[in-house]
């Protein structure tokens, strides 16, 4: 039984508050008059969490009028009802919708177009359900009319609610910008730090000299640095790891595969899988904080001989044969500083230029152990760690903010767009 009607609020099928909706369509790709004009026309592909992203294609009023696109004006709901399903957007400017996109112009005398786009961000998850399991992809246009949904009867009331709820987004596409601002810094960070090295007083130097040793060479590196071969900055041969049959998994130690890489390629104890092993393979193939995992087969060469910090995972833990473990030599390369020039493009064009390729792109230890590798003086080298980790503090701080910020939004459209809690009209 649904919870009753908040004072002053209405129940309502969407349709009922929409003066029209509007499908879109594709002009021929086939008829470059068609193309090529002053009015931006969007797939589902174009809309990005925050609205419509960059516009890539325009169309000529032909092309309008010789198809079944229509023009939305500025101002009006953009709902992805096919391929993209459920993002949305309030159009920002006059433009073409292809049969991806729903336009939806609302009665303005009865329902706030801020206030719907909340509305409807928080309700189109259940109306993607309508349709699980059976041959429609996406939102039929008689389910998004039909549904039924509660507005106040008040548009200033709906008018507030929007606002608020607006005010967090803009927070949280602020701290998002933010996030993506510290990692171009952050990238030009690790640039800087291996072309040029970090000063006694922790500023960037700039000395460059060519440097070559055992055989590696890279074009420049600061001036009394070393190169040295990936090999020599290992403490024992690089292993591969154990494969454990499905019946063993589900219980025991940790076993660590490329599963249970995190984005930031830190190893998360909580997506890795669990198996029976004996003490000898935890011996064997056991992993250790410092210790650093490569993707040792992949399905496609970006991402082979990936690399994977491993932090303390407070439990007995190793490593599957997806992956090939290298202990570093924390006396000759800090395993941090080695674990970010593994990620390098320099690293990374000498790996992707070794892989071995077949079914599956693999590495081995003859595509690593030639590596060129710089290795800074040791203090110089804990200068440079503690700029990279206070980097991914700053990072981190922002991030727990987003976090935060996107919970209390789904705690405020939960309260908000229920009317469970009242705004007050000033």
């Amino acid at each position: 039984m649904s919870s009753p009607l908040p004072p002053g609020w209405a129940e309502h099928r969407f349709g009922n508050l929409c003066e029209r909706i509007v499908n879109g369509g594709t002009p021929s790709t086939d008829i470059p008059r068609y193309w090529g004009g002053t009015t931006p026309w969007v797939t589902g592909a174009d809309f990005t969490s925050q609205g419509i992203g960059e516009i890539r294609r325009y169309v000529t009023d032909l092309g309008i009028r010789s198809s079944p696109t229509s023009v939305v004006k500025a101002g009006n709901l953009l709902v992805v009802t096919r391929t993209g399903v459920g993002k949305l957007a309030v159009s920002p400017f006059d433009i073409a919708i292809s049969q991806d996109v729903t336009g939806v112009y609302l009665d303005r005398t009865r329902a706030d177009v801020g206030f719907a786009y909340h509305l409807l961000s928080h309700e189109l998850e259940e109306l993607k359900k309508l349709n699980q399991g059976t041959s429609i992809n996406g939102i039929v246009r008689s389910d998004l009319e039909g549904h039924l949904v509660r507005i106040p009867g008040s548009l200033p009331e709906q008018q507030r609610i929007a606002a608020i709820l607006t005010s967090v987004d803009t927070a949280v596409e602020a701290t998002e910008a933010l996030i993506d601002k510290h990692q171009q810094i952050r990238a030009g960070l690790l640039h800087d730090l291996f072309a040029r090295g970090v000063a006694l007083d922790g500023s960037i130097r700039g000395m460059w000299v060519r440097s070559r040793a055992d055989g590696a060479e890279l074009d420049a590196v600061p001036a009394g640095w070393d190169v040295l071969p990936l090999q020599r900055c290992l403490t024992e041969s690089a292993s591969n790891g154990i494969y454990k049959p499905p019946h063993l998994i589900g219980s025991g130690a940790l076993l660590v595969g490329q599963t249970a890489i995190t984005v930031d390629r830190s190893v998360d104890p909580k997506l890795a899988r669990r198996s029976l092993v004996s003490a000898a393979e935890v011996r064997r193939f056991g992993v250790a904080a410092g210790d650093v995992l490569v993707a040792r087969v992949f399905a496609t060469v970006e991402g082979v001989g990936r690399p994977a910090l491993v932090p303390d995972l407070g439990e007995p833990a190793v490593f599957e044969s997806n992956m090939m473990r290298l202990r570093v030599a924390a006396s000759v390369i800090r395993p941090r500083l080695l674990f970010e020039w593994l990620k390098s493009d320099a690293s990374r064009r000498h790996i992707e230029g070794r892989a071995n390729a077949s079914n599956q792109v693999s590495v081995n230890q003859s595509v690593l152990y030639p590596l060129p590798v710089p290795i800074p003086p040791m203090e110089e080298q804990d200068r440079m760690v503690e700029r990279i980790e206070a980097a991914d503090r700053a990072r981190t701080a922002n991030l727990a903010v987003l976090e935060k910020l996107r919970m209390q939004k789904q705690g405020l459209m939960q309260d908000l767009l229920s009317g469970r809690v009242s705004v007050h009209l000033s």
